[in-house]
């Protein structure tokens, strides 16, 4: 590992020079910009799940859709490998230069393509290429940005200066929100729902021609070029990442000692906040969009602040007590966030209890991301199904073996119907077809009259105190986020940083935080249980806060220029 006696202490103290300035603004608009387009699709995943996937019913819709959105997520470590390796070898410049062309096209062709009920089973299978093809890109990009950064900045200053690029994705988010509310409000929701959700993807165009311009005026960094002058790059990158053990084990500590903690933080704060207001808390878009667009613009700031912090305190303890924070308070957040949204619907909640009783038998898994309605024959799946679709909670009672589903919902006790197919076996029978409408109104019927559905008004949504708990989620993601930057890139020789530190990056990332709405989404349709999503992020945090605080390390004091 690197010295931890610097060379450079003493450059802590100068102020920023001005190519450090470039260096980290043309990263970080690059990188904003990337981030923009990969947020377009999560952001407007409702709308791409009735495009795309319209061969399915509306629950497995959504969740395809948003498998097609973690698709991106789970090969973006394969991203980190190839371009993590180019890096390494050739350069930090040219490889994110790459990176940055991948998606802003990719993302691009996106706005052009004709959907499901234009070209069938072709629209989501091109869909879903084009979604790897962001993730492959985006898995490049960060290790890339970051190490070039860290490898800019002064001795002592590098949580600092590295914190900006930590500032892209969330700034990446506020403006794909902001592009997507101000084409919503000019064109009406009925016209974004039908061909203006594709603007944002074309308007991508326009800032990848920013990016790549910006990109182009930039010199190498100067550790790689010092590195290249000694002729000490490394020829076999990926051998030395993951093929010595003395550097596979910090790789592995990284990852579960660090990233996966932050990734689920991140995406809990941002993705899944958003998410939780729209569907759960039953928010109209535009009035979700913009609260966490304001939580952004108060929340953004403290990226930096830790990142500073970092350089004085350790990188260390800001992490683990982010994910310490964040494991001990969603399940009160949360609640809190409902209440505070929408307390009409919080009290009907309590006043109607929604019970499914039920032989466990007869019961399938409702989260499952493959299935079909048509897969859904019981009277029992057929009651769940109903329910979670309109995002009720309820509760589970085991009957015995043989007695008939019911739904009770106060005192209303609903019948759901068992489900034939047709002869093709790819359609409910239509005597099924119609039974199963009729208990779907009868249910949306009596939980509307229960106001188990009501949506959040302006008079009953509390808007500062959702604000503050969406300002706390995301001061939570900042202390997590701001300084993991800088610690990963001091985990690692300069030599095979970008390979080594892209790896746990984007695996934690891309895996941990990428399926978290995704999974959340299938935990909750399981279940009945509106909250029952975040026993994720809270066991993934809790488990990266025990393992980062045994086997972490501090780095703030590592030397990156020194001999390994």
């Amino acid at each position: 590992m690197a010295a931890t006696m610097p060379a450079h202490a003493n450059e802590a103290v100068r102020p920023m020079t001005g190519e450090e300035k470039k260096v980290i603004f043309a990263s970080s608009l690059g990188t904003v910009f990337e981030w923009y387009d990969f947020y377009l699709y999560g952001s407007l995943a409702a709308i791409i799940a009735k495009q795309f996937f319209a061969g399915l019913d509306p629950t497995s819709a959504y969740i395809f859709a948003l498998l097609a959105f973690a698709a991106g997520f789970l090969v973006r470590p394969f991203g980190a490998i190839v371009f993590g390796r180019l890096g390494d070898m050739i350069g930090r410049k040219y490889t994110f230069l790459v990176t940055i062309l991948i998606m802003g096209l990719a993302t691009f062709i996106v706005g052009l393509l004709p959907n499901y009920a234009s070209i069938g089973i072709a629209a989501p299978i091109i869909l879903v290429s084009l979604r790897i093809l962001q993730g492959l890109a985006l898995g490049g990009e960060y290790g890339g940005a970051a190490t070039y950064v860290a490898e800019h900045a002064p001795h002592g200053k590098r949580g600092a200066y590295t914190a900006w690029i930590q500032t892209t994705a969330t700034l990446g988010l506020f403006l794909s929100l902001l592009v997507i509310l101000g084409v919503r409000l000019s064109i009406g929701e009925a016209a974004f729902g039908d061909w203006g959700w594709r603007i944002p993807f074309l308007l991508s165009i326009v800032l990848l021609g920013i990016s790549v311009w910006i990109r182009l005026s930039l010199n190498e960094s100067p550790a790689f070029q010092r590195m290249k002058a000694e002729g000490k790059t490394s020829k076999a990158p990926l051998t030395e990442s993951f093929g010595q053990w003395k550097n596979l084990k910090i790789v592995i500590l990284a990852l579960l000692g660090l990233t996966a903690g932050q990734a689920v933080v991140w995406y809990t704060g941002q993705f899944y906040a958003l998410f939780f207001l729209t569907t759960i808390a039953k928010v109209d878009t535009t009035t979700a969009n913009l609260l966490i667009a304001a939580s952004l613009i108060i929340g953004t700031p403290f990226f930096i602040v830790f990142g500073a912090l970092s350089d004085k305190i350790g990188r260390k303890p800001i992490i683990m007590a982010g994910c310490l924070i964040a494991a001990l308070t969603y399940f009160t957040a949360f609640p809190m966030l409902l209440k505070a949204a929408n307390p009409a619907l919080v009290s009907a909640q309590q006043a109607t209890k929604v019970v499914v009783t039920a032989d466990p038998a007869t019961c399938s898994f409702q989260g499952s991301p493959i299935a079909r309605e048509i897969n859904f024959t019981t009277s029992c799946d057929q009651a769940k199904r109903a329910l979670t679709q309109l995002y009720i909670p309820y509760e589970n009672v085991a009957a015995p073996a043989g007695t008939p589903t019911k739904v009770t919902m106060g005192t209303t006790e609903i019948i759901p119907p068992n489900a034939m197919l047709n002869e093709k076996k790819n359609a409910f029978a239509p005597e099924s077809a119609k039974a199963i409408a009729d208990f779907k109104k009868q249910v949306g019927d009596t939980a509307k009259a229960a106001n188990l559905t009501v949506k959040a008004t302006d008079e009953g949504l509390n808007k500062p105190l959702v604000l503050a708990i969406l300002v706390f989620l995301v001061i939570l993601v900042t202390m997590v986020y701001g300084p993991i930057a800088a610690m990963l890139v001091e985990l690692f020789p300069t030599r095979i940083r970008y390979t080594s530190m892209s790896l746990p990056y984007h695996i934690g990332n891309g895996w941990f935080g990428g399926l978290l709405p995704t999974t959340a989404f299938a935990m909750v349709a399981a279940t009945g249980d509106i909250f029952y999503g975040l026993w994720y992020p809270v066991i993934v945090a809790a488990g990266t806060f025990v393992i980062g605080m045994l086997f972490i390390r501090e780095t703030k004091d590592v030397d990156i220029y020194a001999k390994d």
